[in-house]
């Protein structure tokens, strides 16, 4: 039976225990702040969101993989395939396997999946190196926003203000992974800082090492810091208008990023091999004081 004709109460837990259980280690496994946030759901709607996850880490290393570029594009194309498998009920994969009881629960959009596969077609295409300003905001729209659509759907709600939040929250987070990433992205050829802005302080390279040693370089990462901000607040704007607690684990997910991005603004752009974390006991306090607001 296709996924979106079935029927599944959102309470109950996944039938399949081994996809779930497949989702869950891969999600843990990360070490990420999103483990934590997502605990604080119910547990149909948290093993939804490792499945989100599990997909979005799935792309994400065709993406960064060392592969030659059409064994890359191969295996993207099968997730596209899996995707619509998905939605005809016949998986193959353990993670689409579980991906067919949260779309089936919660309303999950195939376009959604389809434009994450999409943002990751672009650096197969292509390496991105200095993009525009247009190329990079579809580019995070894709990868980030995206996944926000899919796990609003996962939260309960989907107003039309929950979708301005999650494409705001998912900007967000990506710039804030843009400038924490600065120096593994270049060592492998990516540069996300968007063109108009190096040009702005006269940074015409556009091959990465060039652009980081730059002496201008701080004033470009301080500019997409202000634009980090800028979304982040009009999340905030956003989440005000819905109701309820629904939004709780992607509250969780932003103040953790937000101090990311000020540590990086406070660790400065020169020294880019110290690591910018949030620390165990602080996720704890920050999902203590925002998951149970």
């Amino acid at each position: 039976m296709p996924a979106r004709d079935k029927q599944i109460p959102v309470t109950a837990a996944f039938a399949d225990e081994a996809a779930w259980r497949h989702v869950r280690a891969v999600t843990k496994a990360a070490g990420s702040s999103f483990y934590s946030a997502m605990r604080l759901l119910p547990l149909a709607r948290r093993e939804a969101m490792f499945s989100i996850y599990a997909f979005c880490r799935a792309v994400d290393d065709i993406e960064d993989g060392d592969q030659p570029t059409e064994e890359r594009q191969r295996l993207l194309n099968e997730w596209r395939a899996e995707i619509d498998r998905v939605y005809d009920g016949e998986p193959t994969l353990p993670t689409a396997r579980a991906l067919v009881e949260a779309v089936a629960r919660f309303n999950m959009q195939r376009k959604d999946f389809m434009a994450v596969i999409d943002g990751m077609q672009m650096d197969i295409d292509q390496t991105i190196a200095a993009p525009t300003m247009a190329e990079l905001e579809t580019y995070c729209r894709r990868v980030a926003g995206a996944v926000g659509l899919l796990s609003i759907h996962a939260f309960g709600i989907s107003t039309r203000r929950a979708e301005e939040f999650a494409v705001a929250l998912g900007t967000a987070l990506q710039l804030t992974n843009i400038l924490r990433d600065l120096k593994q992205d270049a060592e492998i050829g990516r540069l996300y800082l968007p063109r108009e802005v190096l040009l702005e302080h006269g940074i015409e390279s556009r091959v990465p090492d060039e652009v980081l040693a730059h002496p201008a370089i701080g004033k470009v990462c301080e500019d997409i810091a202000s634009m980090a901000r800028e979304r982040y607040d009009l999340a905030v704007k956003a989440r005000a208008d819905c109701p309820g607690k629904a939004l709780r684990p992607a509250v969780v997910m932003m103040v953790m990023y937000r101090k990311i991005l000020e540590r990086l603004v406070k660790r400065g752009w020169r020294d880019l091999d110290t690591p910018v974390r949030v620390s165990s006991p602080e996720k704890i306090w920050v999902a203590l004081r925002y998951g149970l607001m």
